[in-house]
């Protein structure tokens, strides 16, 4: 089973060594946006990468970002 979500980029930070990308759930009355607002209707999520990788350019602020959730063995 695995658990889907939308979120967007509302900042990037960066702090030298290390970028940070805020986003939170999207949220609307319409269309996809309404499905996922109603499965999730809110949550935050802060992400740090290390400055100079490639997903250190990945989030950029207004862009939506799907999320999906899987179970992992620890």
């Amino acid at each position: 089973m695995a658990v889907k979500a939308k979120f967007r980029c509302n900042s990037v930070t960066d702090f030298g060594g290390q970028k940070q990308a805020q986003l939170t759930a999207v949220y609307s009355q319409t269309g996809e946006n309404a499905d996922f607002a109603q499965a999730t209707p809110s949550g935050d999520l802060k992400i740090n990468i290390d400055s100079g990788v490639p997903a250190s350019n990945f989030f950029k602020p207004g862009n939506s970002y799907y999320l999906t959730f899987e179970e992992a063995a620890n």
